[in-house]
C-alpha cells in the first residue's frame, strides 16, 4: 500500500496544499489532519462578529471544502511527529506513516508568562472565540444597562484590548463602532463605553508590516471618542475584574469586564518539540526550510505558514499562508513524476487592515494606501477572492471590483 502524504494542520497553507494537489490530479492518497471542525479564515473573523458575514463564509466546514476532492480529513489532534521514523500519531491512537509529510501547524497565543492571562483574558482566534466574545459582551452590556451601581456599570462597559498590533487595533476599532449599537438597543447611554488600548511600546503596529499606514490608521483610531490607547504600558497581572499594569514606574489597575489578548503569537509545541538541529531554527524557533519549502535534513518534509521562515521579512498573513500552500502542491507533484523543484515565489498584493465597520485601510504594493469605505471594499474583495468557498453573488461583484482597482491604481502609481 502506498504511504500518503500527510498535512498537518489545516489552515491556509495546509487546506490550500490539499485543494491544490486535487486540483492537480496528484497521484498519491492526501490526508489531512486538524482538530478543528471548521475552517478559519481568520482576516474575517471581524466580520463574524459584528454579522456582517455568516459562520458558513467565514468558517467554513471541511467537510464541504473538500467534498470534491480526493482527501481523507481526519478529525483529531496530533500528539507526536516522528521525522526519523516518518510517522505522525494522534490523540485518538491513529497513527500514519507517510511519504511526505507537510507541517503547517499555526502558532499558538503567547501569554509571557503572565499571570491570570490565559485564565481571564479572552482570544479572538477561532470561530468559537468569536461566539465567545460575543456572547460574554452582550452579558456584559445587559448587566450593565440594568445596574444602578455607577462603578459597576462603567467597568461592565470597559473593554481592555491587550496588544496594539494589527489584531489589537482591527479588533478595538469594530468594537468601538458595534458597541454602541448593541448598547443603543438596550436603552443604555453609548457614552459611557469605553475601549482601552494597552501598549508596550510607545507607538502603535512597532515593527509591522502595517507600520507605513501608522498615519491612516491612528486617524482612525483618533475619530472613536471612545477609544483609548495605553502606551508604554507592560501589563503584569490579569484578574476576572480587570488588569495590572506598569507605566512610568507606578503600578496603575484598570477595572473593565472584558479583557481581550492579542499581545501576540507562539511557536507550536509540536514545532519546537521536533528533533531538529537548532542551526536550522530562527530565533524564534520556527524551522528554516529551503527556498523549495523542504526542511534541510528531511527532504521529504514540507513547512509553511507559522511553522516556518523562508524569508524573516515575510509577514505571517493568509496571502503568504496561501502562497506557500500552492508552491508546496507544485514540488509534491514535480516530486512524484520526478521532475526539478522549482523555488516558491511570493508575491504580496499589499497589507489590510479592518478599521471599524465598513472602513478599512488597503496599502497597494507599498505604494499608496486607500481608506475609508474604499479601502472596506478592496479588502473584503481580496479577501473573499482567496476564500476556499463561493461567496455567491458577493464575491463575483467585490471579485471584479478589487480587479479593476488595482490594475487601474498600478497603471496610475507608475
Amino acid at each position: 500500500m502506498t504511504k500518503p502524504t500527510v498535512i498537518l494542520g489545516a489552515g491556509f497553507a495546509g487546506l490550500f496544499t490539499a485543494l491544490h494537489l486535487c486540483h492537480k490530479n496528484y497521484g498519491s492518497p492526501v490526508v489531512l489532519i486538524d482538530k478543528a471542525e471548521r475552517f478559519i479564515f481568520k482576516p474575517l473573523l471581524y466580520e463574524l462578529l459584528s454579522t456582517e458575514m455568516t459562520i458558513d463564509q467565514v468558517s467554513p466546514l471541511y467537510e464541504e471544502l473538500l467534498s470534491r476532492c480526493i482527501v481523507t480529513y481526519v478529525q483529531d489532534q496530533v500528539t507526536e511527529i516522528d521525522l526519523q521514523q516518518s510517522e505522525v500519531k494522534l490523540k485518538s491512537g491513529l497513527s500514519y506513516s507517510y511519504n511526505n509529510l507537510v507541517l503547517s501547524l499555526g502558532s499558538k497565543a503567547n501569554y509571557f508568562k503572565i499571570d491570570g492571562a490565559a485564565e481571564n483574558a479572552l482570544t479572538f482566534r477561532t470561530s468559537d472565540d468569536v461566539i465567545h466574545l460575543k456572547q460574554h459582551l452582550r452579558s456584559c452590556l445587559q448587566c450593565a444597562s440594568q445596574t444602578t451601581d455607577d462603578v459597576r456599570r462603567q467597568a461592565m462597559l470597559t473593554i481592555g484590548v491587550i496588544g496594539a498590533g494589527p489584531a489589537g487595533i482591527e479588533i478595538a476599532l469594530t468594537l468601538a463602532d458595534l458597541l454602541p449599537q448593541w448598547y443603543k438597543k438596550l436603552g443604555g447611554d453609548t457614552e459611557e463605553i469605553k475601549i482601552v488600548i494597552i501598549n508596550r511600546s510607545p507607538e502603535i503596529l512597532k515593527g509591522d508590516i502595517n507600520f507605513h499606514a501608522k498615519k491612516t490608521i491612528k486617524k482612525a483610531l483618533d475619530r472613536r471618542i471612545n477609544l483609548e490607547i495605553i502606551s508604554q504600558a507592560a501589563v503584569k497581572r490579569v484578574a476576572a475584574d480587570g488588569l495590572e499594569y506598569l507605566q512610568d514606574n507606578q503600578l496603575r489597575k484598570l477595572k473593565c469586564g472584558t479583557m481581550v489578548w492579542t499581545a501576540g503569537n507562539t511557536l507550536n509545541p509540536l514545532i519546537a518539540q521536533l528533533a531538529i538541529n537548532e542551526q536550522f531554527r530562527d530565533r524564534r524557533g520556527r524551522l528554516k526550510v529551503e527556498p523549495t519549502l523542504q526542511l534541510p535534513s528531511y527532504p521529504e518534509v514540507f513547512a509553511a505558514g507559522d511553522c516556518a521562515c523562508l524569508d524573516p521579512n515575510l509577514p505571517a498573513t493568509a496571502q503568504v499562508a496561501y502562497q506557500q500552500g500552492k508552491a508546496i502542491a507544485h514540488n509534491l507533484v514535480a516530486l512524484s513524476k520526478g521532475q526539478p523543484l522549482v523555488p516558491a515565489s511570493i508575491h504580496l498584493r499589499g497589507t489590510l487592515m479592518k478599521l471599524g465597520l465598513g472602513e478599512a485601510s488597503a496599502n497597494m504594493f507599498d505604494r499608496f494606501t486607500v481608506a475609508g469605505q474604499l479601502g472596506h471594499l478592496i479588502r473584503e474583495g481580496t479577501y473573499l477572492e482567496l476564500l476556499p468557498n463561493s461567496v455567491h453573488n458577493f464575491k463575483a461583484t467585490t471579485q471584479w471590483l478589487t480587479d479593476e482597482l488595482f490594475s487601474h491604481h498600478l497603471k496610475v502609481a507608475k
